[in-house]
């Protein structure tokens, strides 16, 4: 007599799978809803500061263009390297104060960078009075927002569940985009206050985000939501309070063990020390330029080759676009794409979104713009959420804000990169007074994007086998 074989379980409805992540992620405690607001209005402030960033220090500094460049790399790099140096706070200072921390510093240099040019300093040069007090508000930002954002994504992976921590990241994701879309309604203010008086209101919305968290995240919530976790989930899947909350760093406590042996395991446990993880996020840069190109170029290049136009003059519906698709793309493609492998998506996904750079290459369109701002935007939403909750979930227990700050070191290269030739290019190819040619610009640009699935493709056979499943 043959066994019995057991049932096959029932299938799900392609509905239900789209569905039902967003319904877990309704269900979610009050902490995530904390972080994503906290996110969404840093999202406001950050991305539209870098808008206006080498604008303010075209106008008010007086840089050229390179130069300009080089300030706004000296933020966004400096976010970066900043994030491996501060990313492992929370993991010893805990959730709550490391955000509070965090959250101060950045009003305090946007209020310094804001107010900068009141003072009536010398300008004209990158170290004239002016220039060095604004540098000095940009290093409170950084300094701020390199512990802030490992922050939120240790916090939403310590507070989320195996149910919905997949569409809690994608969703983080998304509301910090959305944020960065809602500057395309700041152009009124910058018409009546100037682009100072747009970097101070930024500084107001910081502080909204200071009491939004202090309202939401209190310690009992917080505690409680952790307590909870540790029932539903396995201790190998959870972060628990100890990490989050009044953590202590992971250290060796052997005294008999020599710091040369304790530096030799650091080096062999470092995610530097897997060749196939070092290849995957390095090869990420070509493409990772042209999130960089939002802001080094877009602004600028929106402003002089459309200036005829009406998108031209309200260059903030156009740069900001990215921000708003990117709100609506990240957790439909994740619910559609929850099932596929981490490495296919990424091979796809930075493909589609490294061929609309040859749309721009035909020459400035409206048309264009928009394509390429929608088809950048579907491949964006495709890979970098998946990135992100990649380089969380991979993190041992306790060192999830280091891991978070490692991943980020190619991105950190990348705005160390960009700002080396993008004022170069701008000069060139799409100068404030003369002639353009912008065309040339961007089939540049996309021949340098278009290398990532190449090298992620050509490598499928040896990277591509050691994702696992859980990160699918």
């Amino acid at each position: 007599m043959s066994e019995k074989t057991p049932d096959a379980p029932p299938k799900k409805s392609p509905l239900k799978e789209i569905t039902q992540p967003f319904a877990d992620l309704v269900r979610a405690p009050r902490p995530l809803w904390a972080l994503n607001l906290t996110y969404l209005i840093e999202g406001f402030a950050y991305f539209g500061t870098l808008v206006y960033l080498a604008m303010f220090f075209n106008e008010y500094v007086r840089l050229n263009d390179v130069h300009a460049g080089w300030m706004v790399g000296l933020m966004t790099a400096g976010i970066t390297f900043s994030m491996l140096i501060f990313g492992s706070r929370v993991d010893s200072w805990g959730l709550r104060r490391t955000l509070f921390t965090a959250l101060g510093l950045m009003l305090m240099g946007r209020i310094v960078l804001s107010l900068s040019s009141s003072f009536g300093l010398l300008s004209g040069g990158l170290f004239t009075p002016l220039n060095l007090l604004a540098a000095s508000g940009i290093l409170l930002i950084v300094i701020g927002f390199g512990m802030y954002q490992p922050a939120v994504y240790a916090g939403t992976r310590a507070v989320t569940t195996a149910a919905n921590s997949g569409m809690a990241f994608a969703m983080l994701y998304a509301v910090n985009n959305l944020g960065g879309w809602l500057p395309t309604f700041m152009s009124p203010i910058r018409n009546a206050f100037g682009i100072q008086g747009a970097l101070g209101f930024y500084a107001i919305i910081t502080l909204f985000g200071i009491a939004a968290l202090a309202v939401l995240l209190t310690k009992k919530t917080l505690e409680k939501t952790l307590a909870g976790n540790r029932e539903k989930e396995d201790s190998d899947n959870t972060v628990g309070s100890s990490e989050l909350h009044n953590a202590q760093p992971v250290e060796e406590t052997q005294e008999h063990v020599s710091r040369f042996v304790r530096t030799i395991r650091w080096l062999k446990n470092h995610p530097f020390a897997d060749p196939k993880f070092s290849f995957f996020i390095f090869s990420l840069i070509p493409v990772q330029t042209l999130f960089a190109y939002n802001w080094f170029i877009l602004p600028q290049y929106v402003a002089r080759a459309y200036s005829g136009a009406w998108v031209g003059k309200n260059f903030e519906t156009a740069t900001s676009l990215n921000s708003l698709l990117i709100f609506i793309l990240c957790p439909i493609v994740a619910a559609l794409s929850s099932k596929a492998k981490v490495y296919n998506m990424m091979i796809f996904g930075t493909a589609v979104m490294a061929a609309p750079a040859f749309i721009l290459s035909i020459g400035p369109t409206v048309p264009g713009l928009f394509a390429y701002i929608l088809v950048l935007s579907i491949g964006e939403a495709m890979w970098q959420p998946r990135f992100l909750q990649y380089a969380a979930e991979i993190a041992p227990e306790g060192r999830t804000g280091a891991y978070m700050g490692v991943a980020q070191f190619p991105w950190f290269l990348t705005k160390m990169i960009v700002p080396l030739y993008s004022g170069i290019a701008l000069t060139r190819w799409c100068p404030a007074i003369g002639s353009t040619s912008t065309g040339t610009m961007w089939l540049i640009f996309g021949l340098i994007a278009i290398a990532t699935p190449i090298l992620l493709l050509s490598a499928k056979g040896w990277v591509g086998k050691s994702f696992k499943s859980q990160t699918a």
